[in-house]
């Protein structure tokens, strides 16, 4: 257990990191804005208490808020995404269930799995991130565009981190 808590630290670190050095400085045409930090809660345990689901993922958008100064911005999308998971994983589980120590990566969900799972965390919490950060509807549609190319762009950066990065563990 405690091993699996430093693996948890370090991700949050490096993805933070990642987000706010790197990604945070990539604005293709005003379009498309990467955000990956969202695989920390994506790649949480599936056992992962709902209440420390939601600290930590509010910590995590606190902590890009911080760097990015972005005033509650990330903070709302991410905790949106971390009210959300226990729902999508609830509507994605596999007949037999989950494993109790099981983590919702490539690996140990398969690829059709993961990819249903991470289109609809990514885009969930880029709506929301897009959506709050422009607060109101007169730009819907350049808004949702946005929103949309945003999630292929992380969605496409998450699956390479995933087949470059992801756990030994074996699939079901």
């Amino acid at each position: 257990m405690g091993i699996e808590v430093l693996r948890i630290f370090f991700r949050f670190i490096i993805l933070v990191l990642v987000q706010v050095v790197l990604f945070n400085n990539i604005k293709l045409g005003g379009y498309i804005n990467p955000y990956i930090y969202v695989l920390f809660v994506m790649l949480l345990p599936v056992r992962t208490p709902k209440t420390l689901l939601l600290v930590l993922s509010f910590a995590l958008g606190l902590t890009v808020d911080v760097f990015s100064n972005t005033l509650g911005l990330h903070s709302a999308a991410t905790v949106f995404a971390g009210f959300a998971r226990p729902g999508i994983l609830r509507a994605l589980s596999p007949r037999e269930g989950y494993e109790a120590d099981s983590s919702p990566t490539i690996k140990q969900m398969g690829l059709q799995w993961f990819i249903i799972y991470c289109v609809v965390m990514v885009l969930s919490h880029h709506i929301v991130l897009f959506f709050v950060e422009v607060f109101r509807f007169s730009e819907f549609f350049s808004t949702l565009t946005r929103a949309f190319l945003s999630s292929i762009v992380t969605i496409i950066i998450i699956f390479i981190s995933q087949f470059l990065f992801g756990s030994t563990k074996t699939s079901k």
